[in-house]
């Protein structure tokens, strides 16, 4: 599998969304990373599945939503209803992950877990039995331009070997202050989906720079 970039729209700009999800075909991404924030699990408010509906009608590239809300099964329907392709979500926010990344599933997308950088990745491992991905948070869940945690780095080497041991064969995604610099780290260490912010949307050449993310594994 190469690398995937998938560019996160809340660094891009809410005046002019649709431009900031045009820009993610034409510039050579492959997802469109959505983070919705409800207020209770994160302190931010950012937006829910009004914008997940509006966001699927204007492209056609597979819709990442990162759900951090507390109990995130009591709407994975409404927002596979809105347009999401891949939902994760945070399961210590949840009173059922595994039947939640059950249901996801269940209705023909793409589930996974997502775990913070003081969240344990021996507390959820047996969940990725039951999930298409993991999303290592590589800063705190909840609001963005925050600085990459090289600590973070270990959780990913720790969930690689995980599935390598038990031929999951699933991919590992990477969130928070990704950027040319750090991106080489996170994937030799077995990342394969890049979540990329502001180093996309802030960058003079956004097309370069999913460009050379995407070629870090070659």
């Amino acid at each position: 599998m190469g690398i995937l970039v998938a560019p996160s729209i809340l660094a891009g700009d809410f005046v002019n969304m649709q431009k900031s999800i045009e820009l993610i075909s034409k510039c050579g991404g492959d997802l469109v990373h959505c983070d919705v924030m409800d207020g209770v699990y994160v302190n931010n408010i950012t937006f829910g599945m009004p914008m997940i509906t509006a966001i699927r009608k204007i492209t056609k590239l597979p819709l990442d939503v990162h759900l951090m809300i507390t109990k995130p099964e009591r709407y994975v329907e409404e927002f596979i209803d809105a347009g999401a392709d891949y939902i994760t979500f945070h399961p210590d926010a949840s009173d059922a992950p595994k039947q939640t990344l059950k249901r996801i599933r269940a209705m023909g997308k793409k589930a996974g877990i997502v775990l913070n950088p003081n969240i344990a990745f021996n507390d959820y491992q047996d969940l990725l039995f039951d999930s298409d991905l993991i999303l290592i948070m590589s800063v705190y869940a909840g609001r963005g331009g925050q600085k990459f945690i090289p600590d973070t780095l270990n959780k990913v080497l720790q969930a690689r070997e995980f599935i390598e041991k038990h031929n999951l064969g699933i991919p590992i995604e990477i969130d928070g202050g990704i950027n040319e610099s750090n991106a080489l780290d996170a994937v030799s260490m077995g990342v394969s989906i890049l979540v990329a912010g502001s180093s996309v949307y802030n960058s003079s050449d956004p097309a370069r720079t999913i460009s050379k993310l995407k070629q870090l594994n070659n």
